[in-house]
């Protein structure tokens, strides 16, 4: 469950009892360790993370990129505190065997920390 809130710098609090992940420039909130599909990835910057969703990010426009898996129209996500991009979000895959990511999340490793009980 995601706390919204006013009187704190980001916009949405993940629960404390949970592992999460954070910028590593702000320590915005960013994810909850139980939306991490996948470690197996690759950013432009290195490994990246796949995640189901995110929190406190914000989203570019759509354009066509050629990943490592394909053509894939994707948007860079960057956080909402810092600004930082962060990675990208997938709006559409255009060969059937990469649907699966579709309205995931990249994050960066370079960009994230482990936060709450690791």
């Amino acid at each position: 469950m995601v706390k919204m809130t006013r009187s704190k710098t980001f916009q949405a609090y993940l629960p404390s009892c949970h592992r999460t992940y954070s910028c590593i420039h702000c320590r915005a909130h960013l994810a909850n360790h139980d939306e991490l599909i996948s470690k197996s990835f690759q950013g432009s910057q290195g490994r990246a993370y796949l995640f189901n969703s995110v929190v406190n990010v914000g989203c570019g426009p759509a354009e066509e990129r050629v990943l490592l898996t394909g053509l894939h129209a994707v948007a860079d996500i960057y956080c909402e505190n810092c600004k930082t991009t962060l990675g990208w979000k997938y709006e559409h895959a255009f060969e059937s065997s990469q649907k699966y990511k579709e309205g995931k999340y990249i994050i960066e490793l370079a960009h994230m920390i482990k936060d709450n009980g690791w």
